[in-house]
């Protein structure tokens, strides 16, 4: 049975839905609050707080087609990609999840199910591998779905290798949630060359695995003590890329209908007729992975994601040059793969103006690094002294310019000369030891804090309110009482603090009980629950005893007024730059809001004036701020603006403002838009390669901020105009010293040489600008003669010769200055009436200047 890409996706979501689970949208390819991923590399990434009990959702069960990339950091494929059937930089992952819900029994059936129901695949090309002591997982296989014993392949701990280290066998990090897989193959024929897992034949292509279901069963401590978890979990995840290829009848992931019709776009629009090229492959994948990572926010750079999205352009584009490709050609593929990708591509039909931008600006300046690597390597070899340029200047050419070594090597040897292939691998696998490093969880996950307490926030109408201590933490562990000097951590039941979230910083304030005071420095969120951070300034204070919740009322306010600033500037920047500008990061505070946003260019004066007035028209229109609860879908259909990859819950708060801001919103805000009362821009600046940021203030910060901009234009008037007397003085000055050299009778220096007029003239210092004008005036004095002038500045002389028309059949003004100036170390000439030159040798001028005269007489 043939099914689309885009058929397989929608088939997989709407069947788990079907028993039960929430689909959930792909997020981000930048994990969120999760500095330990480069990118979002499998399904259970956005789920991983759920897994660790840190957070709860309305739904237990949830499905999704999660957007992937591998090429960087821990997870690396790029160098694979193209050159194998089945290495991606970008590949969707579809999953089904279950946070305590059901187990082993539940995951191996749906995903039996799903096989050989609804796709309906031959259960006798189905192999399973279940870990080696997992005789739960081999029973249900084998019992309860059927399968025979000898198509179950029990897989255990690699040789030599620590417990539990199996390809079978799934761990968080050192710590944490931990527990065994079973993997389910498809076996595509004996006509294909490999084993069976498990075999020396296993990395053949016969065998492919296509579904991995992990169970999350054991908590891992420090000391590898397993114990078990109070409510196991499930995390599935099966590559769509793969299990396409088999619903289409192919073999390789690059014959399915996604990649066909890429690879065909990317051989129209380079030229190119042999679609078996590997190059195409390379060109085909990667546009996926850079068109999404832009769509994400990730934009070209020299580090961190940047970086990697710089190498994966950089790749593709040589491999269409190798192709041929003549101009600019990768962003032309924007549009196809928006359309080839179906339900997951309309994020990106949106964006695709700004996607094809980046990528051309990004294709263009490639040409020019290219040269500059190109210009490095060459004097790499010029100075080499042996015949073998070392592993450390190859590996600088790929890893700052993008040279892959062979490059490098074809150009070496060309000029025969060799590279140090093994100093380049050591440099490389430095690198490699670099990203694994950086890929490692820093914290051991039983150290962090968990706690089931939850709090009801209530404090959008409100900032003071009464509630009991449900819990306290100091240094991570809970206890039931603080003393005076405790820093601590408090969670109530119910709370006015605002708790940190979509860039609103968290409130302060006081917490007041009959015999203690804890001051509120900071509100985070801990899980469902609302944490109080703060010291127990007095008394004490114990589990379950009865506070007043008093939240800084006045610094709360400030914060509000900046908030829903930031909306407006958001939708102003919109109408101003274009649909484009989507948020990519803010923080508001009490003294002023900063915000993030996509654009290209920097945002001109002009533009920033527009964007303040539109802002501060809406100010003065005063707009009732409405809330209003609704499903996403019907926020979404209202026009409100969501932030692409960022996860909501079912229910959501839709902030409007008149009908010039609608957004997602679950932050404290204003009551009308006049509270705001003024806004300005103070700053507007480039933060990375497309990403802008603008800082602003409103209200009475607004109003310290003209005062201080006015005083600061006062004082430069008043320099600039200290400054225009000091150049008045200075133009006087050269005035005074043009009429005292027009003064002088420089004529009477005029000689006849065989009755022509000749003056031959030293000046000292005078305004070499002026020299033209003195010759033309002194040619016109003469009526018929010859002038040479020289002018000595500092180190340098200056010479000017003229000729009237008269006389240049006999003596011409190029010549002249010519034969002087190689006497005092330059060269020069001209046309035969006017000619300049200069020179460095002042000592020789003299002599140079006495010359002239017998060199006229033998010509006049």
């Amino acid at each position: 049975m043939y099914m689309s890409t885009d058929e397989v996706r929608n088939a997989f979501l709407k069947f788990f839905e079907s028993k039960g689970h929430q689909i959930v949208e792909s997020s981000s390819l930048v994990p969120h609050n999760d500095p330990t991923l480069l990118f979002t590399n499998a399904g259970m990434n956005q789920f991983k707080d759920c897994f660790l009990g840190l957070e709860k959702r309305a739904y237990t069960r949830a499905t999704t087609a999660q957007r992937c990339v591998r090429a960087g950091g821990k997870h690396n494929d790029l160098e694979n990609v193209g050159f194998t059937a089945r290495h991606h930089t970008f590949f969707e992952m579809l999953g089904n999840f279950s946070f305590g819900d059901y187990f082993k029994e539940d995951a191996i059936a749906f995903a039996w199910e799903f096989l050989t129901e609804v796709l309906q695949l031959p259960a006798d090309r189905l192999l399973v591998t279940v870990y080696e002591t997992d005789d739960e997982a081999f029973d249900i296989w084998n019992k309860k779905i059927g399968v025979p014993a000898d198509r179950i392949v029990r897989i255990g701990d690699k040789e030599g290798g620590k417990p539990y280290e199996s390809d079978n066998f799934w761990q968080m990090g050192d710590t944490g949630p931990c527990g065994p897989c079973t993997e389910i193959f498809y076996d595509h024929g004996e006509h294909i060359w490999g084993g069976r897992p498990g075999t020396p034949e296993e990395d053949g292509d016969r065998f492919i695995e296509i579904w991995n279901n992990v169970f999350m069963q054991f908590n891992r401590h420090a000391d590898g003590t397993m114990e078990p978890l109070p409510k196991p979990s499930v995390d599935t995840g099966m590559g769509i890329e793969r299990i396409s290829a088999i619903m289409q009848g192919v073999h390789s992931n690059y014959e399915i209908d996604v990649f066909q019709k890429l690879i065909k776009a990317a051989a129209d629009v380079i030229g190119y007729e042999d679609l078996s090229n590997q190059s195409l492959r390379v060109i085909a994948d990667h546009i996926r992975s850079c068109a999404f990572l832009i769509v994400d926010g990730v934009m070209p750079s020299n580090e961190g994601r940047g970086y990697v999205l710089r190498r994966i352009i950089r790749r593709a584009v040589r491999h269409g040059n190798k192709l041929g490709a003549q101009g600019a050609f990768f962003h032309k593929l924007v549009g196809v793969l928006a359309e080839v990708m179906g339900t997951a591509g309309e994020e990106l039909k949106k964006q695709q103006a700004v996607v094809e931008k980046v990528l051309r600006i990004e294709e263009e300046n490639f040409g020019r690094t290219l040269e500059r690597g190109m210009a490095i390597l060459n004097e790499a070899l010029d100075s080499l002294e042996g015949k073998e340029l070392d592993g450390e200047t190859v590996f600088k050419l790929y890893d700052t310019y993008g040279f892959p070594a062979d490059l490098t090597n074809d150009v070496a040897r060309e000029r025969e000369f060799t590279i140090d292939e093994a100093g380049f691998e050591r440099a490389m696998e430095q690198q490699r030891q670099r990203a694994r490093e950086a890929g490692q969880f820093g914290t051991d996950y039983n150290a962090a804090i968990k706690t089931d307490a939850q709090s009801e926030f209530c404090g959008y109408a409100a900032t003071a309110g009464n509630s009991a201590v449900a819990a306290m933490f100091v240094e991570g562990e809970e206890v039931e009482s603080l003393s005076a000097g405790d820093k601590a951590i408090v969670i109530l039941g119910e709370t006015p603090f605002y708790a940190e979230s979509g860039g609103q910083c968290g409130d302060t304030g006081v917490l007041k009980t009959q015999s203690g005071l804890f001051k509120v420095e900071d509100t985070q969120k801990l899980g469902n629950a609302i944490a109080h951070h703060g010291v127990l300034a007095e008394g004490v204070l114990a589990k379950g005893d009865d506070v007043e919740a008093l939240v800084d009322a006045q610094r709360r306010a400030a914060i509000s007024l900046n908030h829903s600033a930031t909306h407006l500037l958001h939708a102003a920047l919109r109408q101003v730059l274009g649909e484009h500008v989507t948020q990519k990061g803010s923080l508001v505070k009490p003294e002023n809001l900063r915000f993030d946003f996509s654009h290209l260019e920097a945002v001109t004066a002009e533009e920033l004036k527009e964007v303040e007035r539109l802002v501060n028209a809406q100010v003065r229109r005063n707009h009732v701020i409405e809330t209003n609860i609704m499903d996403i879908e019907s926020a979404k259909q209202k026009g409100a603006m969501a932030l692409f990859g960022e996860k909501y819950d079912d229910e959501v708060r839709v902030l409007s403002m008149g009908d010039f801001s609608t957004e997602l919103c679950g932050g404290i805000h204003a009551s009308n838009t006049g509270d705001i009362g003024l806004f300005k821009i103070t700053s507007e600046g480039g933060i990375a390669a497309g990403i802008r940021r603008i800082e602003a203030v409103t209200g009475e910060a607004a109003l310290d901020a003209i005062e201080a901009q006015q005083a600061k234009f006062e004082e430069k008037l008043a320099e600039s105009a200290q400054k225009a007397k000091s150049l008045e003085k200075e133009v006087q000055k050269l005035k005074d010293k043009i009429a005292a050299a027009e003064s002088a009778n420089i004529m009477g220096k005029a000689q006849e040489i065989n009755g022509v007029k000749v003056l031959v003239a030293a000046l000292d210092g005078a305004d070499s600008k002026n020299l033209r004008t003195m010759v033309d005036d002194i040619k016109n004095q003469m009526g018929s003669g010859v002038v040479l002038l020289a002018n000595v500045t500092g180190e340098k002389v200056g010479l000017i010769a003229g000729v009237t028309k008269d006389l240049t059949g006999k003596v011409k003004a190029g010549d002249l200055v010519k034969m002087v100036a190689e006497q005092v170390g330059g060269k020069g000439g001209g046309r035969p009436d006017m000619a300049q030159a200069g020179g460095t040798d002042v000592g020789a001028l003299p002599e140079a200047i006495q010359s002239v005269q017998p060199w006229l007489e033998e010509r006049l």
